[in-house]
């Protein structure tokens, strides 16, 4: 019988684990619980979780409260579901003894330092005490290359928001205020299908379009100005990223140039952008190419990032940390132009890796 693809991600994660390794592992991240569970229930803050995942060579548990039992019941299929009464902290150290834990790996970046302390004081205080140890983001890593169901996702996530946007821009006139347009894609994304934007749409106008994360206002749009929208939904679980940069009527000179000059770094960079190449070299020859045109000073991000049930994952397409790029691997490749005052101009497409390089999932229908 075929193993599912939660199965088949729990082989990938116990073979992963050397001698050194934790001999259990504690998932809180929701990204990560929902990739090695299938476990749909979204965290509404950091210090409130819907559940974690216990894994170790033999055993797989999610632990919830009542409020998501029969989701993880039907959704998890792979795990046994634990509703603890009490508290998760005195459900975790049952189960710990249960499993015989000497070592717990778990996400320190997405436990707080309160609950930290907590977890390492109770868990001294076992029988057999257990020692915690943070993860070096190997689910990440495990993360980075998607399957063909994975970029399927995307690619439709990625084809609700081009449609979404084309019925924006159609309609798009002077004197309406970003927020107003913001809210506009919002309705439209859900309208269409999306579960909702994979993070809130960026609408930026004028001189706050050389805000690269900039949030919409009650600015109007004036005809000449660069408008960025930099927007995404969010299907089965997995996102999309793009942006485009666009003028109502025809720009002036200077914007004219720039927007040229982003373009050609970004064709350079997607030339680079495909299996066995360094992460840096793409970031490396978009920046060349704003450096010799003399605006070098005015990009400050980097060049890309991953996408799949998060908007921001590894690998990053960045001028720090090489790492050999892969084929399935999913990436932005996104330069851009800020002159302080003025504005903006940055163009963004979601790129899966293949053998003969990107193929590029954000393309206008």
């Amino acid at each position: 019988m075929k193993k599912s693809i939660f199965q088949e991600r729990l082989s990938v994660l116990r073979q992963g684990l050397t001698s050194n390794s934790p001999d259990t592992l504690w998932i809180l991240q929701p990204e990560n619980r929902r990739y090695l569970s299938g476990f749909k229930a979204p965290d509404t803050q950091l210090n409130e979780s819907s559940g974690s995942l216990l894994i170790n060579s033999k055993r797989a548990f999610l632990i919830t409260d009542s409020r998501y039992t029969i989701e993880a019941q039907k959704q998890a299929r792979e795990f046994e579901i634990i509703t603890f009464k009490k508290d998760l902290l005195t459900e975790m150290c049952s189960l710990l003894m249960q499993l015989k834990t000497k070592v717990l790996g778990f996400e320190g970046d997405h436990l707080t330092w309160e609950q930290h302390r907590q977890f390492a004081k109770q868990l001294k205080k076992l029988e057999s005490p257990v020692r915690m140890v943070p993860l070096d983001g190997y689910i990440g890593r495990m993360r980075e290359v998607k399957d063909r169901g994975e970029v399927k996702a995307m690619k439709a996530a990625a084809d609700i928001m081009s449609g979404v946007l084309d019925e924006v821009l159609y309609g798009l006139e002077p004197g309406r205020t970003e927020v107003d347009v913001a809210r506009e894609i919002e309705e439209l994304a859900r309208d269409a299908g999306a579960e909702g934007m994979a993070f809130p749409p960026i609408v930026a106008s004028g001189p706050n379009a050389a805000l690269p994360h900039a949030t919409p206002t009650q600015r109007r749009i004036g005809p000449r100005d660069p408008i960025i929208f930099d927007v995404g939904v969010r299907l089965d679980g997995y996102c999309s990223d793009m942006t485009r940069t666009i003028f109502l009527e025809p720009p002036g000179p200077m914007f004219k140039r720039i927007y040229g000059i982003v373009r050609q770094a970004q064709l350079a960079a997607l030339e680079f952008v495909r299996p066995g190449e360094k992460s840096t070299k793409a970031d490396s020859v978009a920046r060349d190419i704003m450096r010799q045109a003399g605006f070098g000073d005015y990009f400050g991000h980097s060049l890309g990032h991953g996408v799949g049930l998060a908007t921001h994952e590894t690998p990053r397409l960045s001028p720090k940390n090489p790492v050999t790029l892969e084929e399935g691997m999913v990436v932005t490749v996104e330069p851009g132009i800020y002159i302080p005052g003025k504005g903006g101009v940055r163009l963004e497409e979601m790129v899966v890796i293949e053998k003969q390089g990107p193929r590029i999932l954000t393309e206008n229908n």
